[in-house]
């Protein structure tokens, strides 16, 4: 069987079930840079430069390992305006039997992957999305029967289930949540530590003067451009906030100083929400700190409940309550 692999751009993970059983003599991988997902959200200049950075270091990773992949460039000489052009016309040149995709992010990337079935007379295989832990069905049974869907419960149950700070089926220091310690006002002299920063390679450097050509009516600066765009830089961003900022990130939380906009967070959600880390050894390096006496509890109850409560908790809803969830207000 030859099957059409297609890595959406914030799936950007080596050990993804979309590689279980490549067959490198018949499979091919499709990335798209897409003008539609670039800008159909107003955003960040270096949010977008961050994302197609990491993609094309991604594509070459997988090539490095021999992968066979197919890469639509935003400044290619045909680029291509939706993913489902370019799947499309892969599919027609390529004889496939199959297209294999992890279920999306969002509901209408869902919607347009559910076309294509139809569209390129192929069946699709959807693998579940490892990047998070709970499954859609997993939180429609939790959300079954309930009045009303209370973060902190949810969150309890993750604790159980992935035996996170936990002695028995008790949590460790006898609360579930530490939030109370986590509201501290910054003192004078606070000694932040400096952020992570980088040197932009020539990927980076051809990457953010497109968008500063593509995207000029976008907002921000580009430069200084300090994110990671590989996962062994992403790696280090994670080691350099337990070992900088961890042990101060539950008392100031929540402080906000003028001209220091990192503070003692992790920075490590636009990683998280690509592909490049994992929610779970993000989790499991922070617990290891407190077990190390690297860090306090309430700091490492605080981040992980950010991870493995709220992140998960958000996801689950927003499938749990689409596609009438983006009309409600309250």
């Amino acid at each position: 069987m030859k099957r059409l692999i297609l890595i959406l751009g914030d799936q950007l993970t080596l050990d993804s079930p979309l590689l279980t059983h490549f067959d490198a003599a018949t499979d091919e991988i499709i990335m798209i840079e897409s003008q539609h997902e670039s800008d159909y959200v107003w955003s960040h200049k270096a949010k977008i430069a961050l994302f197609l950075s990491a993609m094309r270091h991604f594509a070459q990773e997988l090539r490095d390992a021999k992968y066979r992949v197919i890469y639509h460039k935003l400044d290619d000489a045909t680029p291509v305006s939706r993913f489902s052009d370019a799947v499309t016309r892969a599919a027609q040149m390529g004889d496939f039997d199959e297209i294999v995709v992890t279920e999306p992010s969002e509901y209408r990337v869902l919607e347009e992957i559910k076309l294509l079935p139809d569209l390129l007379n192929l069946p699709v295989d959807m693998r579940p999305d490892t990047r998070f832990l709970t499954s859609h069905s997993d939180f429609q049974n939790w959300s079954a029967g309930r009045k009303s869907l209370r973060m902190e419960y949810f969150y309890r149950e993750m604790r159980k289930r992935y035996t996170i700070l936990m002695e028995g089926d008790q949590p460790i220091g006898d609360q579930w949540n530490f939030d109370s310690e986590n509201r501290k006002p910054p003192k004078n002299g606070l000694d932040v530590p400096k952020s992570y920063s980088t040197q932009p390679d020539k990927i980076t450097m051809e990457v953010i003067n497109l968008v500063e050509k593509s995207f000029n009516d976008h907002f921000g600066d580009l430069k200084p451009f300090n994110f990671a765009v590989t996962r062994q830089q992403a790696l280090v961003v994670l080691d350099e906030f337990i070992d900088k900022r961890l042990s101060m990130f539950g008392d100031f939380q929540d402080a906000m100083i003028e001209g220091e906009p990192w503070m003692f967070h992790s920075h490590i959600s636009f990683y998280l929400n690509c592909g490049l880390l994992t929610p779970l050894e993000c989790i499991k390096a922070v617990e290891r700190a407190y077990y190390d006496n690297r860090a306090p509890l309430n700091a490492v109850e605080g981040f992980i409940r950010q991870v493995l409560g709220w992140r998960e908790y958000i996801r689950g809803v927003y499938w749990y309550k689409m596609p009438t969830y983006k009309s409600e207000n309250f």
